[in-house]
């Protein structure tokens, strides 16, 4: 392939790690210089904690004096030093754990952190392919420069006006360099880095394709138009958090994030759609920023609240905005903890990091313990095997001599040797051989692939190389130079290749298709990642499931949980994240006074209401016709409620009335039989008939009751029994009358004596009668009864009964009949002295005495029973009276008819009482 063209793509990691100028073989760090004494002192505080004598002397103060003065000390030393020199180990290892926390914050950020250089790796690997493939702008070289930002944002400012300059001069707007044909400029790491970069280059209209997992502004594409993402919007990660907390089933989590304004912006938005999803944060904790570290860390009160704070044993699951420097605090302070605790460092968490998080070991700390990590949960940019990178790899040796210039750097650092071409390292032990292999590097140290946002790095170039390549035939088109075989050079103006890269949309060769949003953001999810890590400080990732917004509804969001691994603490028991028990079925949730709405206490359903499922905030009611089962977990249907003629209790109360109005009839027979007799023709025969015929229909109308109510039988119910028993009770008293005017007739000279007989009786029975039918037919016909579902007045069963219609007619027609029977007790007590032979007053007396018993009794049964007892309470008040009437007034006369016959003549009817 002919030689062309270069366009060059310039690259800010953003980060410490890559460019850094320094001389070989040396490490510049702060070293450990703390006052032996005083660390003593302090130790051997921190170690008697819990004597008298040191609690009496108010510990946490004394802690942090001593600190101070430590600290104090320690500062003023800044003279670098060889990093084999090891600080003596301190004889406690509260003091061991303070003096790396205070060395990993005041770190020089110009240090590098070899796990980055992957990045670096993944740019010069995507260059590679793309120069080797004809297929990708033909006859046209791609080239890169690296530039560090150092975290500092001057060096930012610097370093992108250095790109917009010659190689030997920071002079912007002028172009002296053919050979630097910059189109595109690929970084930052850090979303502040990137926001000082846009700054300068959105002047120039250059593209620039950043990696931070953060936006630097909210409306970032409104405020920098030329400022593209090749990372996922965040708010999808915010989302995916929610999905797998409410996946879980975890409602009561810690969040902690830095002391910065990303930081803020994520307690921000997290916490408003944890709460908008019935998810409570237990607390809020910020990490230190690099310039706040060290005020922070001379508190140890400070120390130990944050450290008590984020360990505290309710708390399971913790939301880390995984940041680097966050990290490394976070690590520490677990380790913290056990010191002050007096417990191994086993944390039984569940951390749930964001796609920041890399799970890396700087070189100088290759000791820190990640097993505290293991089983956690992440969310990194899809990513997936880039094929080729692995042999790429073993091809790098330090001193081949193409290797690039950060080669020799990290491979000191990786495998903490030294080259030996320095004299003043020719008698140390530790040289390196460039033999080693990156494969048995930990992987907290380096990966062997290209994942998170090495694989946005390797996307963003072939964003940028297909974008030109896409503008390429139009420019030998404008050329007008195609017949001579040989293209013109490539003048790409920046400006020109947005049109392209917004529109532009490509198959890597991972397989993936990658494209940009109209926010200019990549238009692709998170996976979920599951970090396995193992005591050789390596660890496996495995990828669970995945956050894809470009799913259908309701498959956005994807896991599969048994494939967990969760710290062994759990036992492989997927842990509880919440802020009390729950509440079982039968239950439901009443928020706690003062607390979160995640806490609360568990009351008892009501009656009539269930709970089905746990964590109920309220109890259901059942529906009218279904009643909670005896665990209130599950509504059973309604039995329906009636008398009917085959159960039990409704055979007998038929066969109760059917015998009664038998033998009724037995004794009507037996009056129509001796009709002839004194005692049945000196008793007015014919009412008597009819008082008979009254009592027969009495307990046949009992029947009505029994069975389902219907239409008509609801109509007959009230009305029939009214009407019949009015008739019964007007019988008796005119019998009561006829026997008080018989005796009155029997006095000379009485004038009473026209009146004995049907004379008087008939208009009695039937004005009384008339009466009661009247108040009938006027209930008929304004509010008449009809069936009626109770579904109310007991808790499991539906009552089906005659509705009244009208409660005052009811009571108009009860009440009526019992007036008349008051006027037949009254008048038959007061006739009760009369002579005994023809006293029959005394036997109405005592009927009609049990006959008001009954009915008074009725009412408040009637009142305070429901359902079928409502109807067995009215069919036995019936039973019983007409029982009354028909044995006090009739079984007297047949015990004389049918077994003392001799009584039955008119010489013993005259006979008068000596």
């Amino acid at each position: 392939m002919a030689t062309g063209d270069s366009i060059n793509l310039d690259m800010f990691p953003g980060s410490s790690q890559h460019g850094a100028v320094r001389s070989k073989g040396c490490y510049y760090q702060y070293p450990l210089a703390l006052d032996r004494e005083l660390a003593l002192v302090l130790g051997i505080f921190i170690k008697n904690q819990n004597t008298p004598i040191i609690k009496a002397n108010n510990r946490d103060l004394t802690y942090s004096l001593l600190f101070r003065y430590e600290l104090r000390d320690s500062r003023q030393e800044s003279e670098p030093t060889d990093s084999r020199q090891q600080s003596e180990p301190s004889p406690f290892p509260f003091i061991q754990i303070i003096q790396r926390l205070k060395e990993q914050l005041m770190l020089n950020e110009r240090d590098g952190k070899p796990k980055i250089y992957q990045h670096v790796l993944s740019l010069v690997y995507a260059v590679k392919e793309i120069n080797d493939n004809p297929e990708i702008l033909p006859n046209v070289s791609l080239g890169f420069q690296i530039y560090n930002s150092y975290l500092d944002e001057r060096m930012t400012y610097q370093n992108t006006l250095n790109l917009l300059s010659t190689r030997k001069h920071t002079v912007p707007n002028f172009k002296c360099d053919k050979q630097k044909n910059m189109v595109a400029v690929i970084g930052g790491l850090d979303s502040e880095i990137s926001r000082h970069m846009a700054t300068v280059l959105a002047i120039y209209k250059y593209p620039q394709i950043a990696y931070c997992i953060l936006a630097p502004v909210m409306d970032v594409k409104t405020q920098f138009p030329s400022f593209y993402r090749m990372v996922p919007n965040e708010e999808h990660q915010y989302r995916g958090i929610v999905h797998l907390l409410l996946h879980f089933l975890w409602t009561w989590v810690g969040l902690i994030t830095a002391d910065d304004d990303n930081g803020e912006n994520f307690l921000q938005t997290l916490t408003s759609m944890l709460a908008q999803n019935g998810i409570c944060s237990a607390f809020s904790e910020k990490t230190p920023s690099t310039s706040q570290g060290i005020d922070t860390s001379s508190s140890i009160d400070s120390l130990r609240a944050q450290a008590i704070s984020i360990m505290s044993s309710n708390v399971k699951v913790n939301i880390v905005n995984a940041s680097h420097q966050t990290i490394i605090f976070l690590m520490n302070l677990i380790y913290l903890h056990s010191l002050f605790e007096d417990t191994k460092v086993l944390t039984g968490k569940v951390w749930i990091m964001t796609a920041q998080w890399f799970l890396a070991t700087d070189s100088v700390y290759r000791n820190n313990d990640i097993q505290i990590f293991d089983g956690a949960l992440s969310f990194a940019v899809h990513s997936n095997e880039v094929l080729g990178f692995a042999q790429f790899l073993q091809s790098l040796h330090p001193q081949s001599p193409k290797g690039d210039g950060f080669l020799k750097v990290f491979w000191e650092q990786a495998f903490n040797c030294l080259f030996s071409d320095l004299e003043e390292h020719e008698d140390t032990t530790d040289l390196c051989t460039g033999q080693e292999r990156l494969e048995n590097l930990p992987t907290t140290l380096f990966e062997a692939s290209i994942m998170g946002q090495s694989y946005s790095i390797y996307n963003a170039i072939y964003a940028i190389v297909h974008a030109v390549h896409k503008m390429h035939p139009s420019k030998l088109k404008l050329s007008g130079r195609a017949e001579r075989g040989r293209p013109d050079h490539l003048n790409v103006q920046p400006w020109q290749l947005h049109t392209f890269l917004k529109s532009i949309i490509f198959n890597n060769t991972a397989g993936d298709t990658v494209y940009f949003n109209e926010k200019g953001e990549l238009a692709a999810g998170f996976d979920i990642i599951n970090w396995i890590t193992f005591p050789n400080q390596s660890f496996s990732k495995v990828k669970l499931g995945w956050m894809d917004p470009q799913a259908l509804e309701g498959k956005e969001f994807n896991i599969n949980a048994e494939a967990i691994k969760w710290h062994n603490m759990f036992n492989q028991v997927m842990p509880l994240a919440k802020c009390n028990d729950n509440c079982h079925p039968d239950f439901c949730k009443k928020t706690k006074e003062g607390q979160p709405f995640c806490c609360y206490d568990c009351v008892p359903c009501a009656d009539g209401k269930i709970s089905h499922q746990k964590d109920m905030d309220d109890c259901v009611k059942c529906s009218e016709d279904q009643f909670p089962n005896k665990n209130k977990d599950q509504c059973l249907p309604k039995r329906i409620n009636f008398l009917s003629f085959s159960e039990m209790l409704g055979i007998i109360l038929v066969s109760l009335a059917l015998s009664f109005s038998l033998v009724t009839s037995l004794v009507l027979i037996i009056f129509i039989k001796n009709k002839n007799t004194p005692i049945v023709k000196a008793n007015n025969r014919d009412l008597t008939y009819f008082l008979l015929l009254s009592l027969m229909l009495c307990f046949l109308c009992s029947l009505l009751f029994v069975g389902r109510p219907q239409t008509m039988t609801c109509y007959f119910h009230q009305t029939s029994f009214g009407i019949i028993f009015s008739v019964a009770v007007s019988c008796v008293l005119a019998k009561t009358i006829t026997v008080v005017l018989a005796f009155m007739a029997t006095k000379p000279g009485s004038r009473m004596r026209k009146w004995v007989g049907g004379r008087l009786t008939s208009p009695i029975v039937l004005t009384c009668s008339m009466i009661q039918a009247g108040l009938c037919a006027v209930w008929l016909a304004t509010a008449p009864p009809f069936p009626d579902l109770d579904k109310h007045s007991l808790a499991e069963e539906i009552i089906v009964e005659c509705n009244e219609g009208s409660l005052t007619m009811f009571y108009c027609v009860l009440g009526y009949l019992g007036f008349l029977a008051t006027i037949s007790f009254t008048v038959a007590f007061l006739a009760r002295k009369l002579p005994d032979s023809f006293n029959e007053a005394k036997f109405i007396t005592f009927s009609m005495l049990v006959f008001c018993s009954v009915w008074l009794s009725f009412v408040p049964s009637y009142l305070s029973t429901k359902g079928k007892s409502v109807v067995i309470v009215e069919i036995f008040s019936i039973l019983a009276s007409s029982a009354g009437l028909l044995g006090f007034i009739f079984f007297p006369k047949c015990y004389i008819i049918i077994l003392r016959p001799e009584l039955n003549s008119k010489e013993q009817l005259i006979r008068r009482k000596h």
